[in-house]
């Protein structure tokens, strides 16, 4: 089982300008959400984006994480983007969800 700080410094490797916010989306340290938000993702598709990410992430997968919702985009496209994330294994059919607010002190 990993936290969602290990996630965020993992992520932080592929794309260190990024602001990066994770979810548990179980509670059970093997399915989450990461938002992804980086200047440097202009200009790129997103499965480009998706890519930088998963170089890293690739080694982690399945085990110790088992689904990962990965929602790159740029500053721009954050500030119009909704606040759902999507757990691949809600329900059987997957499934939006709100997001949580991540406490910013």
């Amino acid at each position: 089982m990993v936290g969602t700080e290990w996630i965020e410094a993992e992520v932080l490797k592929a794309v260190p300008d990024a602001t990066v916010e994770v979810i548990d989306l179980h509670g059970s340290g093997d399915h989450f959400h990461v938002r992804i938000i980086s200047p440097s993702f202009d200009g790129m598709r997103p499965l480009q984006r998706q890519k930088q990410v998963l170089a890293v992430m690739k080694e982690h997968i399945p085990h110790p994480i088992h689904a990962l919702d990965l929602k790159c985009m740029t500053p721009a496209q954050a500030e119009t983007a909704g606040d759902t994330a999507f757990d691949p294994h809600g329900g059987g059919q997957g499934v939006h969800i709100r997001r949580l607010q991540k406490n910013k002190d």
